[in-house]
């Protein structure tokens, strides 16, 4: 029998028996909620981040397109603030679709450029995106050779088969692959040896303060060996100092990708002037 005066613990609001995950879980239904508006009003975007040959940084090589999403005020979200609430839904796929067909009108649009779109694995096979792809690619000859496919390392792993017949079947094409975030996951080198990406971006985590990180120095060289040895090409994420540019440069890093080189924005110059700088 109850105590009288004392509630039951079922009877306790939940916000009050565990504040911490009430307050997690609202905020991620706000998330979803935004990012739902977003997508039935269609109100999303490419952000364009350059990516650049380490050896001559004055050009580009590629630009990474991100999607973004606007709110009820306007405002851009990055996708960092809702990607992880809503990959596994449907919504997720939506964006994947919405991002494709955003950096295919890109490319089309714009012969000289070339552009990485990010997808997660669990797109695979789903209907929308693959029309959208194949609309795209059947629209101009040139776009398939220009497309670059991102996706995450903890993405990949989900369904590791899937994504090697996946890649083998687009590579055909011409489209080419990134492994993104490389280093933050746990990639089975049984199923890398198999995936043959073409690029291989090494995770900011290793690459921010690197100049000055003996640790993280012979981490990146280590993920540099690895591509090396696999006919990859690398990317070092999130570069922000110059500092850590020559020291990336001199241990052999392909390409550079990070603030110091530009941030990504929604109005890149050859987007006004209709001139994509994109280095041969």
């Amino acid at each position: 029998m109850a105590v009288k005066g004392k509630a039951k613990w079922a009877d306790i609001p939940r916000e009050l028996q565990d504040p911490l995950s009430y307050a997690v879980s609202s905020r991620d239904r706000s998330v979803i909620d935004m990012v739902n508006a977003a997508v039935e009003h269609r109100q999303v975007m490419l952000a364009y981040q350059p990516v650049v040959p380490a050896q001559h940084t004055d050009k580009v090589a590629f630009y990474e397109g991100l999607i973004r999403v606007l709110d009820e005020t306007g405002r851009i979200i990055p996708a960092r603030e809702f990607i992880a609430s809503i990959e596994a839904t449907e919504t997720g796929r939506t964006i994947d679709c919405l991002a494709l067909e955003k950096g295919l009108a890109t490319l089309a649009a714009h012969p000289e450029l070339r552009l990485s779109i990010n997808m997660s694995a669990r797109s695979i096979g789903y209907g929308r995106w693959t029309t959208v792809l194949n609309k795209g690619l059947s629209r101009d000859p040139t776009v398939a050779e220009r497309l670059i496919l991102e996706i995450t390392e903890s993405s990949a792993m989900i369904v590791p088969e899937l994504v090697t017949h996946f890649m083998e079947e687009l590579q055909g094409v011409g489209v080419s692959f990134a492994l993104d975030d490389f280093g933050a996951g746990y990639t089975s080198f049984r199923y890398f040896k198999q995936f043959y990406f073409d690029i291989l971006k090494i995770d900011g985590e290793f690459i921010r303060g690197i100049a000055h990180n003996p640790d993280n120095q012979v981490l990146t060289a280590a993920l540099i060996s690895i591509a090396k040895q696999f006919d990859m090409f690398t990317v070092a994420e999130s570069v922000e100092k110059p500092e850590d540019a020559a020291f990336l440069s001199a241990i052999g890093v392909d390409c550079l990708q990070g603030y110091y080189f530009g941030a990504p924005t929604v109005r890149p110059t050859w987007l006004q002037d209709g001139q994509a700088r994109v280095s041969a």
